[in-house]
């Protein structure tokens, strides 16, 4: 649907934080091929990708994790802590046989994960994914990842503890944090879909975290579910 149509949902919003004016151009081409998706701004570094997120308050913002006066999980942690409304989801890009910083990315409140060469269409995706206000968190990519790096990071304090929980929350926490989407942990519990979506939103209510990213990685860092179990 044309997004000029009357009745027409708004556009989402996007910023693209990247060093390299070349990716910047390339992100942007297949944000627009999308449909539905602008681009309302660009960065070439931490410090800029702040300021036009701020002065923009996209839905999402596309964020390379190596570029030049802030990095992007430094400037992750400031758009999360001013968050307002609406809030900005971090959809991070990365390269993982070399990037060391993704768990740290996650600590920081990124929403998402996505390799450089990543696919045209699964970019789309993603920033309609993140968009929504729902996390990547694929079993794939994402859950290497987590399992990866909550070997060596150090412990972090949890936002709230387990015993707030209900039994049936605990089993939805260790769901999402094996990957399982909505209507796959409906039918793995024999629940309705949306018996399913309010635990998970009591859940991170009750433990007082930012997304499904996060439940993720509480539920790697207090042994709920283990490293490539």
């Amino acid at each position: 649907m044309n997004p000029d149509t009357p009745g027409a949902p708004p556009p989402i919003r996007v910023v693209v934080a990247d060093d390299q004016a070349l990716v910047r151009a390339g992100f942007r081409a297949i944000l627009h091929s999308g449909g539905g998706i602008e681009v309302v701004g660009e960065a070439g570094d931490g410090e800029a990708a702040v300021a036009v997120t701020r002065r923009h308050r996209p839905d999402v913002i596309l964020m390379d994790i190596e570029m030049p006066l802030l990095d992007g999980i430094a400037a992750t942690r400031r758009i999360v802590e001013d968050a307002g409304e609406p809030q900005t989801g971090v959809l991070m890009l990365t390269t993982f046989d070399r990037d060391q910083y993704v768990y740290d990315a996650l600590r920081a409140g990124a929403s998402g994960f996505l390799l450089k060469d990543v696919p045209a269409e699964d970019l789309i995706t993603a920033v309609r994914v993140i968009a929504r206000g729902d996390a990547l968190i694929a079993p794939g990519v994402t859950r290497r990842l987590i399992e990866r790096f909550v070997r060596s990071a150090p412990p972090a304090a949890a936002s709230g503890s387990l015993d707030e929980l209900t039994p049936r929350e605990v089993e939805v926490l260790a769901l999402i944090a094996r990957g399982l989407s909505n209507a796959e942990i409906a039918h793995e519990l024999v629940l309705s879909e949306a018996t399913v979506k309010t635990h998970v939103k009591r859940i991170l209510r009750k433990l007082n975290l930012r997304d499904r990213v996060q439940a993720v990685v509480l539920a790697y860092e207090i042994g709920l579910v283990t490293p490539g179990a």
